[in-house]
């Protein structure tokens, strides 16, 4: 069987009483689509050689967590395994998204270039501090370069050629 490629959708963290409900931190902004009763889930582990399928049975916010119940485990010990685990999705379950928007993952490796043509490096990281996302761009060499992701800034992005326009806006670089 030729294993999809897997997205991560959360952190399993840690253990919720002894019934076997797990304490998860989303890394999706689909929380009501992704653990829904019945999503199936990859879990990605290295105590296990192979990902671990699982089903949610329950799914309830608790502080900043998202607590599941999975189908077939009724108890701590059913769970404790788990703990420190990623939770994945194959890439063609994503949510689709609108035109012009794009998952974290898929912009990053992009070439980042200047609309002048200067080559400023490649996307690493994408933060996402509040009133917009941040690039984390790492240059050839020196210290990474961070760009406000906002229309003044971002001219284009083509995610199958993995190439991000960006124009720089005076002292940005300084």
């Amino acid at each position: 069987m030729n294993q999809k490629k897997l997205i991560l959708v959360g952190h399993l963290v840690n253990t919720q009483g002894v019934r076997g409900e797990v304490r998860v931190i989303s890394r999706t902004d689909f929380d009501d689509v992704r653990f829904k009763k019945g999503s199936k889930l990859w879990l990605v582990h290295e105590k296990f050689p192979k990902p671990v399928q699982l089903t949610v049975e329950t799914s309830r916010p608790h502080k900043q967590f998202i607590l599941l119940t999975l189908e077939g485990h009724f108890s701590i010990s059913d769970v404790e395994k788990y703990k420190g685990g990623d939770l994945m999705v194959e890439e063609d379950d994503l949510v689709k998204l609108p035109e012009n928007t794009y998952y974290i993952y898929q912009l990053i490796g992009c070439q980042v270039v200047t609309d002048e043509g200067q080559e400023l490096g490649v996307l690493k990281e994408v933060l996402q501090p509040g009133a917009n996302d941040v690039y984390v761009v790492k240059p050839p060499k020196g210290k990474d370069i961070l760009l406000p992701v906002i229309p003044d800034c971002v001219l284009d992005v083509d995610v199958q050629n993995k190439k991000i326009v960006v124009h720089i806006m005076p002292g940005l670089l300084e």
